[in-house]
C-alpha cells in the first residue's frame, strides 16, 4: 500500500508494534528443550491479547500462528513437536493484522550457543537488511536496493536464495511490489514516498536453491545447508525509511 493518510501510519504502527513485542517474547521463550509448538503458543495468545490475528492463518490458513523455522529450513516452518536443540538456528516470523493493517518481521537466532559460521550467517542477513534500508528512499531505483542486499550478503561468504523475496504489504499480507534481493536490471519501479513494503534478506549458507517439504508449506534450503531471514516491514520516506516493526 502506498500511506496518504495520517490515519493509515498509525494503523500501520499499531500493528508494527505488536509483530514486534511478539516476536521478542518469542525470542525470549527460545532455549534448548522447548517446542516449535510452544513458542507458537505463547505468540498466539500475546496476539489475541492485543486484538491481532495471525495474518498466515486467515489469508492462507496456515498451520500455525507464526512461522518458525529451523536450520535448513527458510521460511514457512510449520510449529509443533519439534524439540530445539543447542546449535541450532531458528527463524521466528510474524505477520500480524490488527483493524485492517498488516505488518510483518522476521529474525533468525541461535539456540544456546551455535557455531561461528551460523553467527556469521545470522549477521550476514541483518548486515544485507541495513545495507538495503539505508538506500531505500524515494526516487530510488527497487533493483538497486536488491543489488544491496546481494552484494553485502556476498562479501559475507554467503548467497541469496533468488526464490524467495520481499513484497509490498499494508491492507494485505501479500501486495506490490515484489522486493528481490538480487539486482534485476528489467525491474524499472522506483521507490515512492509513502510505499510500505517488507524488506527480507532470506540468504543460505551454501546451495542457494529451494525445496518445498511434503507439508507444502515448509520451503528448505535445497542441500539442507543453514538458512537465515531478517525482516521488518518498512515506509519509504524522502530519506532513511520508517522501520515500523522495530522493538
Amino acid at each position: 500500500m502506498s500511506i496518504d493518510q495520517e490515519g493509515e501510519l498509525r494503523g500501520l504502527r499499531r500493528v508494527g508494534a505488536v509483530v514486534a513485542r511478539t516476536i521478542a517474547l518469542m525470542r525470549r521463550l527460545v532455549t534448548p528443550g522447548i517446542t516449535t509448538g510452544e513458542i507458537d503458543d505463547s505468540a498466539a495468545g500475546y496476539m489475541r491479547s492485543e486484538g491481532a490475528r495471525s495474518a498466515p492463518q486467515l489469508a492462507y490458513r496456515f498451520p500455525g500462528a507464526t512461522c518458525i523455522s529451523v536450520n535448513d529450513e527458510a521460511v514457512h516452518g510449520i510449529p509443533g513437536k519439534r524439540v530445539l536443540q543447542a546449535g541450532d538456528l531458528i527463524t521466528l516470523d510474524v505477520t500480524a493484522e490488527l483493524d485492517g493493517f498488516y505488518g510483518d518481521a522476521a529474525i533468525t537466532i541461535p539456540v544456546g550457543n551455535a557455531s561461528a559460521r551460523a553467527l556469521q550467517l545470522c549477521a550476514a542477513a541483518e548486515s544485507a537488511f541495513w545495507k538495503a534500508a539505508n538506500i531505500a528512499q524515494a526516487g530510488t531505483q527497487l533493483s538497486l536496493v536488491g543489488r544491496a542486499v546481494e552484494t553485502e550478503v556476498k562479501a559475507h561468504g554467503f548467497r541469496v536464495m533468488r526464490e524467495l523475496c520481499g513484497h509490498g504489504i499494508g491492507r494485505a499480507i501479500h501486495e506490490r511490489p515484489e522486493v528481490l534481493n538480487y539486482y534485476e536490471p528489467s525491474n524499472r519501479v522506483v521507490l515512492q514516498r509513502g510505499l510500505v513494503i517488507a524488506l527480507e534478506p532470506i540468504i543460505a549458507s551454501g546451495n542457494p536453491r529451494i525445496r518445498l517439504l511434503r507439508d507444502g508449506w515448509t520451503v528448505c534450503s535445497e542441500d539442507g545447508s543453514l538458512t537465515a531471514h531478517f525482516e521488518h516491514t518498512i515506509v519509504i520516506t524522502r530519506h532513511r525509511p520508517l522501520i515500523l516493526t522495530a522493538a
